[in-house]
């Protein structure tokens, strides 16, 4: 009888297929711990103390100054808004403003049917000229009571009433004229003028419609934006550099940029610090004033507010080059044998390109800007070119 042995080795072959795996699978990771990939924090790293050099870029720390800024998020507020409403009763005869349109104080906006408002006036000034009338009378009869006294022809007691007569109709006069100035001046409230300089929003009621003094939403509300302001707030830790700045004189420099931060809309002065800190926030509220020319800054606009409180001169280095870890911020320092050092610092102002660098490193180290996470302890590291624009040595 013929014994097949193709049996038997048929079931061998898929433990030879799993061990083909297994190997490639231990080249792979021989492959990658050899160029690095098992290296740990603060070992030099490579397989079997093997080592490659990582390609960097560095720049220099140097003697320089950094701005120390604020940051905030701040509403544009008007630095005026009023809301035109009547101060008489009437009809709304007509509007003599568009919708959106940019007036100055003193301009006519709307008139108010003067009609009902001209016959007050008319009749107060007929009953001025009425009781006018009765006191030049009554002043004619004093003079001839006063002649007849003397002469001894009238009574004591004629006489007093003569002159109480007078004084009566002089303190009506007065009344009079006061009821006069008030109708005219009624009658001038007709004319709506406008009481700011400013932008006119869009009208709330038109004309043919009665308006009273009363009306809580008005005409139209005008809002000055020449200038215009920015409040935003500060924490209260810096509160002492605020004060510091501002009594220095001169005013702080404030800038509004975009909401992306990468555009100046505007820029302006700090105008006022509140007077007392949000306890629960624990922030205070600043004011800034633009200018607002071109008109780049809208009431109720959200922006971003930057404010400069001076500058701190120091060891200033790229931002790029500071990185965080358990330890804190680090940098890796590369020395003279182009081999990468971790190297703890304590930073302090920075202006978002550079930063203060207060203990840790010294002016003319070789700090790391790219290539940081391929780097460890001891990292040999090749230096690939060094990046003008992170340059720190700026001075300002």
């Amino acid at each position: 009888m013929v014994v097949s042995t193709m049996r038997p080795r048929m079931r061998r072959r898929p433990w030879l297929f799993g061990a083909v795996i297994v190997l490639a699978g231990l080249a792979v990771a021989v492959w990658w711990y050899g160029r690095g990939g098992s290296e740990g924090p603060g070992r030099p790293g490579g397989f079997g103390g093997r080592a490659m050099a990582t390609p960097v870029r560095v720049a220099q720390a140097q003697e320089g100054s950094v701005a120390r800024l604020l940051d905030a998020i701040g509403t544009v507020t008007s630095s005026g808004t009023v809301t035109v409403r009547p101060r008489v009763d009437g009809l709304l005869e007509s509007l003599a403003f568009e919708d959106g349109q940019v007036v100055r104080a003193g301009d006519v906006l709307a008139r108010i049917d003067p009609e009902p408002f001209q016959i007050q006036l008319d009749q107060a000034l007929g009953q001025q000229a009425q009781h006018a009338a009765q006191l030049a009378n009554a002043q004619r009869d004093l003079k001839r009571y006063e002649q007849l006294f003397k002469q001894d022809s009238v009574a004591r007691q004629q006489l007093d009433t003569a002159r109480a007569q007078v004084l009566e109709l002089q303190g009506q006069a007065r009344i009079d004229q006061a009821a006069v100035e008030d109708a005219r001046r009624q009658l001038g409230y007709t004319r709506i003028l406008a009481p700011i300089d400013g932008r006119l929003g869009l009208r709330k009621v038109d004309a043919g419609n009665m308006v009273h003094a009363s009306d809580a939403d008005g005409l139209v509300v005008i809002t000055r934006s020449h200038p215009i302001d920015v409040v935003f707030a500060a924490p209260q830790a810096r509160l002492d550099e605020l004060l510091a700045g501002q009594s220095a004189g001169g005013g702080l420099v404030v800038e509004a940029l975009a909401r992306e931060g990468d555009r100046v809309l505007a820029r302006g002065t700090l105008a006022a610090i509140d007077n007392q800190i949000d306890v629960s926030t624990g922030t205070i509220s600043l004011k800034a004033r633009f200018t607002n020319e071109d008109d780049a800054l809208f009431p109720n606009q959200f922006v971003n507010v930057r404010l400069y409180l001076g500058e701190q001169r120091g060891v200033v280095a790229p931002v790029r080059a500071v990185q965080r870890g358990s330890v804190g911020a680090f940098v890796y320092r590369v020395d003279a044998q182009q081999r990468a050092h971790v190297v703890p610092v304590r930073v302090g102002t920075t202006d978002g390109e550079r930063i203060l660098v207060e203990e840790g490193l010294q002016a003319g180290d070789q700090v790391v800007i790219d290539g940081t996470d391929r780097l460890r302890e001891d990292s040999p590291v090749e230096i690939v070119t060094a990046d003008p624009q992170a340059a720190p040595g700026r001075s300002r």
